[in-house]
């Protein structure tokens, strides 16, 4: 039980001050998030509630393959000014993108 509050904790504190960030040095947070400390922590905690080391390899192979189809999250924002998309458009279809972005990853790990 506290191993999950603790992990909950850590995790909030991280997120709460990367948004925090950026609204006063918008590159350094932009810089944080692009990190992989959600995946430093995951895979740490993960490790920790099921020491597993296979498992805990299998998951860190599967996060390489998703961390370049996860851009597909990105793909409206640098096409946002060309179309004039709005900010909820961009986040929307990105999501979406993400959700076909799913089915790659599937695909690929299985080859990996």
């Amino acid at each position: 039980m506290y191993l999950a509050i603790g992990k909950i904790i850590v995790a909030a504190v991280l997120i709460s001050f990367v948004s925090w960030l950026s609204g006063k040095k918008t590159s350094l947070a932009g810089f944080l998030t692009a990190l992989p400390l959600t995946t430093l922590l995951a895979l740490a905690f993960s490790h920790i509630e099921w020491g597993d080391t296979k498992q805990s390899v299998e998951y860190a192979k599967s996060v390489l393959v998703a961390v370049p189809v996860s851009l597909l999250f990105f793909v409206p924002f640098l096409l946002a000014q060309r179309f004039n998309l709005s900010f909820w458009t961009c986040y929307f279809t990105g999501i979406g993108l993400l959700g076909g972005g799913y089915f790659i990853h599937t695909y690929l790990s299985k080859m990996v």
